[in-house]
């Protein structure tokens, strides 16, 4: 019986030593855009609507992301869209799975970006790719921290 339970702690200390948890990271948390960039080429342009909010929501395992205008006009369409699934991170490189996207031609690709985060500022930067659509440049995105 001792011989079992110290072969459980032992398995138990182990398992636990070895595994990462994601919840440690402070990449976990509710991010607003800020600001972003797209570069194409030789070129480089804001992308960032101030007519819109947008914020990414990181878990332990997965994100999310949702878009909308502030002040759609009454007589069209409410602007919004919205993505998500799991994601890696191992050092600074945090790769999303797209699962989830409001436009179907993105879903299953993987992203893969640079993160810095300093005091309450996430920067990501990274290559959005996707050759049927087209797709092919570096976007710079700049987030703040709304909760941890």
């Amino acid at each position: 019986m001792r011989l079992t339970t110290t072969c459980f702690l032992l398995a138990t200390i182990l398992v636990s030593a070895c595994s990462t948890k994601q919840s440690d990271t402070p990449l976990v948390g509710t991010w607003e855009l800020v600001s972003a960039t797209t570069v194409e080429k030789d070129s480089s342009f804001s992308t960032f609507d101030p007519t819109h909010k947008m914020i990414k929501i990181i878990n332990p395992t997965h994100f999310a992301f949702l878009n909308h205008a502030m002040n759609p006009p009454k007589d069209s369409a409410n602007q919004f869209s919205a993505g998500g699934g799991s994601y890696t991170l191992k050092d600074s490189v945090y790769t999303e799975n797209l699962e989830y996207f409001s436009d179907k031609a993105w879903e299953n690709h993987k992203f893969e970006f640079v993160v810095k985060i300093s005091n309450d500022t996430l920067i990501q930067k990274g290559v959005e790719k996707i050759e049927k659509l087209g797709i092919d440049h570096i976007i710079i995105e700049k987030y703040k921290r709304v909760t941890k």
